[in-house]
């Protein structure tokens, strides 16, 4: 089965956008995953095609109405097992276990919010999860949902060219990655650091694996903490 996601809109023609270049869009154009972009307009049943209405209680902004997103949802599900996603600053934090969750499955179906958010209503009665990329707000959901759906694309089976380039890089052990390296030998007067170039390849994973926790422990102490620490690791920065 082709992972396939589809995405609700206000604006369809943001898509594919990014994701039709690069990895993603040559895995795209060969088929090995899907996307549909939907506008939430096409659900409006009035002539003027409404979406939004003022917020119940007074305040600032518009919010998207709970009967017209409901509709756009219910005319794009293709099935129960899809999961429902909302973009949103309130969300659940977008972490690589949450993409390789998202990833395995048969890829799911992305809300765009825009003005000040959605009815709760909807949210409730479409279950749908509310997904966060960060404690910032953007103008809408949209370039949420392109960062979503590329960390997912490039773990999909033949998208990226070797499975190790998935497999040992940053939040794969939750940890950030080691620093990489490569020709010329100096650049500026800094050389590659020469266990690199040792051909050890026990000494080269030892070092690895000690920038990582070093990078980790001292730029995401919350990954560390996450991990429980390891009392007892070196890195070369500590003797």
């Amino acid at each position: 089965m082709t992972w396939r996601t589809t995405v609700l809109t206000l604006f369809p023609e943001m898509f594919p956008g990014p994701l039709g270049v690069s990895l993603a869009g040559k895995a795209l154009a060969s088929g090995l995953w899907e996307l549909e972009a939907r506008d939430i307009r096409a659900s409006a049943t009035d002539k003027h095609r409404s979406v939004d209405d003022t917020p119940a209680g007074g305040g600032p902004g518009m919010v998207l109405r709970a009967d017209v997103l409901a509709a756009a949802i219910d005319a794009a599900d293709a099935g129960p097992d899809r999961p429902r996603l909302l973009m949103s600053p309130r969300g659940r934090p977008l972490t690589q276990s949450l993409v390789a969750e998202l990833a395995e499955g048969p890829g799911p179906l992305i809300v765009c919010g825009r003005f000040e958010g959605v009815d709760q209503r909807v949210i409730e009665a479409r279950n749908l999860q509310e997904v966060s990329i960060g404690d910032y707000v953007l103008s809408g959901g949209e370039i949420a949902a392109m960062a979503l759906i590329d960390a997912c694309v490039r773990l999909l089976p033949g998208v990226m060219g070797k499975q190790a380039s998935g497999e040992d890089e940053s939040f794969s052990e939750g940890l950030l990655e080691y620093p990489q390296y490569t020709r010329p030998p100096e650049f500026e007067g800094r050389p590659i650091p020469e266990i690199l170039i040792s051909g050890d390849h026990a000494k080269v994973a030892g070092w690895r694996r000690a920038e990582a926790e070093a990078l980790t422990r001292t730029r995401r102490p919350d990954l560390w903490a996450a991990r429980g620490g390891q009392k007892g690791t070196k890195s070369k920065t500590e003797g």
